[in-house]
This record gives structure tokens, sequence and C-alpha cells, in this order.
């Protein structure tokens, strides 16, 4: 039992089903399918919220056996869910945002990314401010809430 190779994946928690997507990273490789699909969603189901899209970091092993580790969802999903916005701006200038987040949504966005086993080390000032620069990016912008505005949070974890 020797290691073959990592394969990276993002797949809907809870609803992974086997498929030319997850098929074609992990035909190749010998893994059954459907195995992966239980394992996965069985381990998602209480983690996310189902349909969240989350990224895989899967090893294979030569015997045909496999482990994976679940990371969270992408920074750029847990913005949009934040500030609920649908899709991000049509062109490329920025002057008029398309949302709007606050701060505390950034450390809460900050604090889920924090829990992947490849950021734990990483302050999470940083990590804020790594999501305060993806925000930009797209068009989001990072203010205080105002009393008459309404702050809608889905980034919630389960």
């Amino acid at each position: 039992m020797s290691f073959v190779r990592h394969v990276k994946l993002r797949v809907p928690s809870g609803t992974a089903r086997p498929g030319p997507a997850i098929g074609q990273a992990l035909g190749p490789l010998g893994i059954n399918m459907a195995e992966f699909c239980k394992q996965f969603n069985e381990k998602t189901e209480s983690l996310y919220e189902k349909g969240t899209p989350v990224s895989v970091q899967l090893t294979a092993l030569s015997d045909r056996t496999f482990t994976f580790d679940v990371r969270s969802p992408p920074t750029s999903y847990l913005l949009k869910a934040a500030s609920g916005v649908e899709k991000g701006p049509a062109k490329t200038n920025h002057e008029k945002p398309v949302g709007f987040v606050t701060p505390e949504q950034v450390y809460e966005i900050a604090r889920l990314k924090q829990k992947d086993g490849m950021r734990w080390h990483l302050p999470l000032e940083g990590i804020a401010k790594s999501v305060v620069g993806t925000a930009k990016s797209m068009g989001i912008h990072v203010r205080e809430a105002d009393d008459d505005d309404v702050v809608v949070s889905q980034v919630d974890e389960k």
C-alpha cells in the first residue's frame, strides 16, 4: 500500500453522486466512486448546509483505497452568501459595489477558513486581510452596518 497521487476536487456537500466530474478524476486511479460518494456525503452532511461547494483533497493509494480531507468552502462562495450577492459584477470596474459585508462577517469567514488544516498556524488577522482582498476583487465592499441596513449572514455552520 503506497501513495499514488493526490487529487483535488470541488464537490457539493451532502449531494455527491458518481458521475462524469468525479469519475474523470477517480476512474483512472481505480477508486470506487460510489464508495467515495457515500463516505463523502456522510462526512459533509453534518459539517455544512446541503449543496455547499467544498474542496476535497483525496489521497489515492496503490491498493485502490483512499483517504480524503474536507476543507472549507471557497472564500468567494462565503462572501456571496454573506452579502446576498448572486454573482460578481459584469464589468471589472469596481467603482459601484455589488454588495457589502461587515467586518464581523469578514472575521466569521476568516474563523471558518482558519479551521482548514493548512491554515491553522496563520493569524486570524492575516486570513481576514485575505478575505477582504478577495471581497475587493469581487466588487464587495467592507463597511460597518448602519442602523437602517439589514445585514444578512448565511455563512452559518451547522
